[in-house]
């Protein structure tokens, strides 16, 4: 009797297990798709009037087409990894640029664009990817020096400050900024007027 009834107990803590498991991933999907529902309103491209805005969102941060290196880039990875991973070889693809410096992702990048120099010591810099992460704020400064009109900034996490991104967002030597919850894009044409679009991403 003793046995089964060990046995009894051990199944349902299993089960019991399981269900917080399920639970826990089940509330991790929930929020991203109350963070979703949420931004509705900024979905594809919608209220942008700056038509070459509006094509960098169509075309560039929300592509509903797969590219030809999906296929090798991120089978391992979790939904929101891959998706951020592609957003990221979409922009260097679209970017082309010469010096890319980042931290994480550097696969994806570097498909991308895959004549551009991985280097942290340029002079100046094309594309630059960085998490908010240790001492982020030298950083941004320093970067902030090292880019040109043609140049992209991804910040990743910045909803773990969301001050400093509106820091960002306002500094005079930014330019346009895409807010999309879990990252942001910096452009840096002073010759465009300067915004800062939420979108549904």
């Amino acid at each position: 009797m003793a046995p089964i009834f060990l046995v009894l107990i051990s199944v349902n803590l299993f089960l019991l297990c399981l269900k917080l498991f399920i639970f826990a991933l089940g509330m991790q999907r929930l929020k991203h798709i109350l963070v979703w529902l949420s931004r509705i309103n900024h979905s594809k491209g919608f209220g942008i009037q700056s038509p070459t805005d509006y094509w960098f969102v169509r075309y560039v941060i929300n592509e509903p087409w797969p590219y030809y290196q999906y296929g090798e880039l991120g089978k391992d990875d979790d939904w929101l990894t891959r998706k951020l991973g592609r957003l990221y070889f979409r922009i260097a693809n679209w970017l082309q640029p010469s010096v890319i410096q980042c931290d994480d992702y550097m696969d994806y990048l570097r498909l991308g664009c895959q004549s551009a120099v991985i280097n942290e010591n340029s002079s100046m810099i094309d594309l630059v990817h960085l998490k908010l992460e240790g001492d982020y704020r030298s950083r941004v400064t320093n970067i902030l020096n090292k880019m040109n009109a043609q140049s992209v900034m991804i910040i990743e996490n910045i909803r773990n400050d969301v001050a400093f991104w509106q820091e960002v967002a306002c500094d005079e030597r930014t330019g346009i900024t895409y807010d999309l919850y879990y990252c942001g894009i910096v452009m840096f044409d002073k010759n465009r007027h300067k915004m800062n679009y939420i979108i549904n991403f």
